[in-house]
């Protein structure tokens, strides 16, 4: 089985998904690097400068499409529920965990918004994007863990908990 963490940039994904990994045995997989790899960039922000942000959210796409694993935690891009074929491909490969924070606790996370590979649109704030992506999140996930716990273990439990793992 797998489990697929998502969430804005800055929940935890990485950080909840690696932990989470390994207490369940399992291997881990972060999707931003295969997409900095399929585009022969040295970084995610790379691809996104030179693709723009919608041939970037379909570049992204296409690389979560491709994905066949087992027994993998996944974490994609925050970006990854703004395409439905990425999306469902996620829920097709098994539970969907949505990591939900405040967006006033992002804001104090993301000071690199910028440079950290996030499509947004000329002047759209964080708040904005919060606004756009989390019924997104609610959309697609099987179930919802506050990821607001001060350390990632703790989360990564609660998500261990919570799909009776």
């Amino acid at each position: 089985m797998n489990v697929t963490l998502i969430g804005m940039p800055g929940s935890g994904k990485s950080s909840v998904g690696r932990i989470l990994a390994q207490r369940l045995g399992c291997a881990f997989l972060d999707v931003d690097p295969l997409i900095a790899a399929a585009h022969a960039a040295s970084s995610l922000q790379q691809v996104l400068d030179s693709l723009g942000n919608e041939g970037f959210l379909d570049a992204e796409a296409e690389v979560i499409a491709s994905l066949h694993c087992k027994n993998t935690v996944i974490a994609p891009g925050g970006s990854a529920v703004l395409r439905e074929k990425g999306a469902l491909h996620l829920k097709d490969l098994g539970p969907v965990v949505y990591l939900k924070l405040p967006c006033q606790v992002l804001e104090k996370r993301l000071w690199n918004l910028s440079s950290r590979g996030v499509p947004l649109a000329p002047g759209q704030t964080l708040q904005e994007l919060y606004a756009l992506r989390v019924p997104l999140y609610e959309k697609y996930a099987d179930v919802t863990v506050n990821a607001d716990r001060p350390k990632a273990a703790d989360t990564a439990r609660k998500i261990i908990q919570v799909l009776e793992l």
